[in-house]
C-alpha cells in the first residue's frame, strides 16, 4: 500500500514575501529616522506605523526589532516605540573608539609588506575610490555605503576577527551620524581624496602618516556630523514651530 505525501500544513505560508515586507517597512522607518521625518525622543505606536504603510503589524515589529538592534530605536512594554534620542557623549565615545581601532588597523596593515589581505585591500578599494573625479559618484547616501564597506575592509584587512567583530558593532552605532555627513553634508570629494591618500600611505609602508590621515579623517567627519546634527535638528523644530501638527503631542505624525 502506497502512501501519499502529506501536504504542506495551510498554516504555514511563504516566509520570503513576509521577508521582503518586513524589509520595506524596514528600509521606510530608517529613512525617516536619517531624513529627521521621525525626530530624536518621537514616541509611537506599531498601529501607527501599520496604518500609514498599509501593513500588519507582524512585518512592522520586525522592522522595529531589527532597527532596536542598531540602536535607532527602542521599545517600551507595553508603552509603544521611541526613536533613540541623540547623545553626543556616546557619540563621542564611540567615535573615539573607532579611532583606537582603524589606527591600530592601519599601522599594522603598513607593518605587513607581504600580507595578501594588504594587496587585495589596496586592490579592490583603489578600483572604487581612484577614479577620475568626472567618474565619482553625487549620490551622497551611496557613497556613504561605499565609505562603510572601505573602513571595514580596511580594519578586516588587519586580520583580527576579535577586533573585526567589535568595530563591526561600532559601525552599526554610529551609521546614522556617519550617513548624516553625506546626506547634508559637502564631504564626497573629501572623502575620495582622503581615501585616495589613505591607501597610498600604506602603499608606501608609512605607518606614521597613514595614521595620521586616518586620525584626521575620523575627527574631522565627527566635528562635522556633530554640527549637521545640531543644524537639522534646529531647523527641523523650528519648521514643525512655525507648522504645527493637530496630531497629539508625542506622537509621530506620519507622512
Amino acid at each position: 500500500m502506497t502512501s501519499k505525501a502529506s501536504p504542506p500544513p495551510a498554516d504555514e505560508p511563504p516566509r520570503r514575501p513576509a521577508l521582503r515586507l518586513a524589509e520595506a517597512v524596514y528600509e521606510k522607518l530608517r529613512d525617516d529616522i536619517f531624513a529627521f521625518r521621525l525626530l530624536p525622543g518621537d514616541r509611537f505606536a506599531e498601529n501607527d506605523v501599520a496604518e500609514r504603510l498599509q501593513v500588519s503589524r507582524t512585518p512592522v515589529r520586525e522592522a522595529l526589532m531589527r532597527l532596536q538592534s542598531e540602536g535607532l530605536v527602542r521599545g517600551y512594554f507595553r508603552n509603544g516605540w521611541e526613536v533613540v534620542p541623540i547623545d553626543f557623549s556616546r557619540f563621542a565615545a564611540l567615535y573615539d573608539l573607532r579611532e583606537m581601532i582603524e589606527l591600530h588597523a592601519v599601522r599594522r596593515i603598513c607593518a605587513a609588506s607581504a600580507n595578501p589581505a594588504r594587496a587585495a585591500l589596496l586592490e579592490e578599494a583603489g578600483a572604487v575610490w581612484r577614479v577620475a573625479p568626472a567618474e565619482r559618484l553625487s549620490d551622497g547616501l551611496a557613497v556613504a555605503a561605499l565609505d562603510e564597506r572601505f573602513h571595514l575592509a580596511l580594519v578586516a584587512a588587519a586580520g583580527n576577527p576579535e577586533t573585526d567583530a567589535v568595530y563591526r558593532q561600532v559601525t552599526d552605532h554610529i551609521r546614522i551620524m556617519r550617513r548624516l555627513d553625506f546626506a547634508y553634508g559637502d564631504c564626497i570629494g573629501d572623502t575620495y581624496d582622503e581615501h585616495i591618500a589613505i591607501l597610498d600611505a600604506i602603499a608606501a609602508g608609512d605607518p606614521a602618516h597613514a595614521g595620521a590621515l586616518a586620525e584626521r579623517h575620523i575627527q574631522d567627519s565627527h566635528a562635522v556630523v556633530q554640527q549637521i546634527t545640531i543644524d537639522r535638528l534646529e531647523q527641523v523644530r523650528t519648521e514643525m514651530a512655525q507648522h504645527p501638527s493637530p496630531a497629539p503631542a508625542r506622537r509621530k505624525r506620519f507622512g
